[in-house]
């Protein structure tokens, strides 16, 4: 983090981020709008990864290459709300 926005904000943004992903995980324990929210996931876990991808490359875990693993988890989300849950549950 604290090379993309500075050290000094570095531990705010950290603390926030966090908060932000234990609010999206209280979501989707509630089942509250869950196609929004698998969308919500998506756009956040593909925005992340881009910046990541584009900014600072050398501190993920595979390098540039942790954009396909990114997309695959995408796909997974996406397929699980979209298609599995219509096959479970027809009238949602």
């Amino acid at each position: 983090m604290g090379t993309i926005l500075g050290s000094s904000h570095a531990g705010l943004f950290t603390i926030a981020i966090g908060v932000a992903e234990t609010c999206m995980a209280l979501w989707i324990l509630t089942g509250i709008k869950p196609r929004l929210n698998a969308i919500c996931q998506a756009v956040i876990i593909a925005v992340m990864n881009i910046l990541e991808f584009l900014l600072v490359p050398g501190l993920l875990l595979w390098g540039r290459l942790n954009i396909v693993f990114a997309l695959i988890f995408i796909v997974i989300i996406l397929y699980n709300q979209f298609v599995l849950n219509n096959i479970n549950n027809p009238q949602a």
